[in-house]
């Protein structure tokens, strides 16, 4: 299954169902059509683009409706069914489950799973599950299948009763019921070494060998990658035998680790020196000048050997490059690398925009969904769907940013995947840069390790430009009139410096009940610049249903009815008001009219 699953329902009945089905899938959030779902963790309006949205970001999708309606519209978004998520769609009664893309990805077998639970039908028409309960292409945790460019034609012999033979051994290729007669031309052969399939052979590799590797500071992926693949071919093991990628976790911000477990397709996890050197007896090369230097005997070796358990054999001891080191460790069954050391932890900074979930990136909703904890202020969180299944949300008050990003770093240190939810964009007046400040401040080993991604939201000052016409259309400036973490002497010295240069100017965080003063020196700075007729969008609660926006003529500016939830656009002098029959539109020009007019006379 995907890293992520979703349950659409388009009718109260439908959520009945949906929520008689959810406990076989986990606790993940139910999408409901607004005009038509009321309890819903998550409501959307276009039931097309919601659809689309999702499957594009890999969510796997269980529709409760007709098939025809996903069908129709994802048909334009459907890709390969090697990259394509699973879809399924539920009967509104629950009375039969269809399973339409992914079959040989997770579709198929959460197909059974919901008809389980819901005492349902699961119409599976793919040929190899219904005749064996087995897909070649998608074999078991652990394997691969070499030549996935072969299996169509394959399989396609195999269901017109010719018969195949097993070279190597596998149990759940050897009681799946298959035509099996060892006198065949048609072969399934599990295999270490690097074979060359065939139409008429498909290759299946276990993966259950280690890869321990180790490396200087900033070596290149060229050199580490090479350095494995001479181990491998001096080993005579095909790459597609590798579990993982495993070192010490003092490695875990090296680039070309990561870009070698990426460049292999497999995960990189770590481990940590305690670990590692209680592997020391079994190390074929123990050195005292590692030891010294990160507190165990080997990493390479190690980390291989930890990797594939108490029955490990240490089939490649460390080799050596110029920076970098690997070793090969072989377990007796195939590995399964989520459940070793950890993972590089990543703390993804999210901007929700400032509101309404439409205006939310696709790329802030994966972030979200993917996040094993959520930190950020209690009203934020609230914007949020339910939690899914795993997920820990970690709520703090206003005031009390500085705890939440430490909390945040120290949770992305143990190797969690966290994302600090922020409003609007992250990296204005929010938690972004905070962030950043906090690991200069502290220079903590654990959280310089953690890998961070920022991502851009809407900003409020965005969302008002846009509902009000274009009024950031040339040179504008944002400017915080809040002296709670700046010097009011800077902020004027800005104000000032933006009214003498014309910009347009965004003002955040105007006045709350008791500061009102901030505001009526800032207007008094601005209106040395401005015609009294300028220009003013009043911006409140924007993006959210209470959202107002008005337009005033600078003169006319009542500060009273201003507060912390609105935010002010001053225009510039180029700023203009454009009345239409149904509104007002507000913009400032950047230049054109002076462009075609230069144009015409030549």
């Amino acid at each position: 299954m995907s890293e992520s699953t979703v349950i659409v329902v388009l009718t109260q009945r439908g959520l009945t169902t949906a929520r008689r089905l959810r406990p076989a899938i986990g606790d993940v959030a139910i999408h409901g059509y607004q005009s038509r779902v009321d309890g819903a963790e998550v409501m959307f309006d276009d039931v097309g683009e919601h659809l689309r949205q999702l499957f594009t970001q890999g969510v796997a999708i269980v529709g409760v409706c007709a098939t025809g309606i996903l069908v129709r519209a994802l048909a334009s978004v459907i890709a390969s069914k090697t990259v394509d998520p699973p879809v399924l769609s539920v009967a509104e009664d629950g009375s039969v489950v269809v399973p339409i893309l992914g079959g040989h990805h997770g579709a198929n077998a959460l197909s059974k799973t919901i008809a389980d639970v819901l005492g349902a039908q699961a119409a599976i028409t793919t040929a190899s599950d219904t005749r064996w309960q087995l897909a070649l292409d998608n074999p078991p945790p652990g394997w691969t299948l070499a030549n996935p460019e072969h299996h169509k034609s394959f399989v396609a012999r195999l269901l017109a009763d010719e018969p195949c033979r097993i070279e190597g051994s596998a149990s759940w290729l050897e009681t799946c019921g298959l035509n099996l007669d060892y006198s065949a031309t048609l072969t399934l052969t599990v295999s270490d070494t690097p074979i060359t399939g065939t139409q008429s052979r498909l290759v299946f590799h276990p993966r259950r060998f280690a890869l321990g590797v180790g490396c200087e500071r900033d070596t290149h992926l060229e050199e580490l990658a090479e350095l494995v693949q001479e181990t491998l071919d001096e080993a005579g093991l095909a790459t597609s035998t590798i579990a993982g990628v495993f070192s010490l976790d003092l490695k875990s911000d090296e680039a070309c680790v990561h870009a070698l477990g990426k460049e292999l397709g497999v995960p990189v996890r770590f481990f940590d020196a305690q670990t590692l050197e209680a592997l020391t007896p079994k190390l074929a090369t123990p050195s005292e000048v590692v030891f010294t230097e990160v507190g165990c005997h080997g990493v390479a070796e190690a980390a291989a050997l930890a990797a594939a358990g108490p029955q490990a054999t240490l089939v490649r001891p460390k080799r050596k490059s110029k920076r970098a080191t690997c070793a090969l460790a072989k377990a007796p069954t195939p590995i399964e690398p989520a459940t070793l050391g950890k993972p590089r932890g990543e703390l993804t900074v999210v901007g929700l925009g400032p509101g309404t979930p439409q205006w939310r990136t696709p790329a802030a909703d994966a972030a979200i969904l993917r996040a094993t904890h959520l930190v950020g202020y209690s009203g934020y969180l609230d914007m949020l769907a339910a939690p899914q299944a795993g997920q820990i949300r970690r709520p703090y008050a206003l005031g009390e940013e500085t705890d939440r990003v430490d909390e945040a770093l120290s949770l992305a240190a143990t190797g969690s995947q966290v994302a600090l939810i922020c409003s609007g964009d992250p990296g204005i007046y929010a938690m972004a840069s905070l962030v950043f400040e906090r690991l200069e401040q502290c220079q903590n080993p654990s959280w310089n390790r953690v890998n961070i991604v920022v991502l851009p939201g809407v900003s409020a000052m965005h969302g008002a430009a846009a509902v009000s016409g274009a009024p950031l259309g040339h040179d504008f400036c944002a400017i915080s009139l809040s002296d709670l973490l700046t010097p009011w002497s800077a902020i004027e010295n800005r104000l000032e410096a933006a009214a003498r240069g014309d910009f347009v100017v965004a003002l955040y965080n105007p006045a709350s009940q008791r500061r009102r003063q901030g505001l009526a020196r800032a207007m008094e700075i601005l209106a040395a610049h401005r015609a009294p007729d300028t220009p003013v969008i009043i911006a409140r609660q924007v993006g959210r249903d209470e959202q107002k926006i008005d337009t005033v003529a600078f003169a006319e500016l009542n500060q009273d009815g201003v507060d912390m939830m609105t935010l002010l656009i001053i225009g510039s002098s180029a700023t203009r008001r454009v009345p239409t029959a149904s509104r007002e539109y507000v913009y400032t020009p950047r230049g054109y009219e002076i462009k075609n007019t230069t144009k015409e006379s030549a």
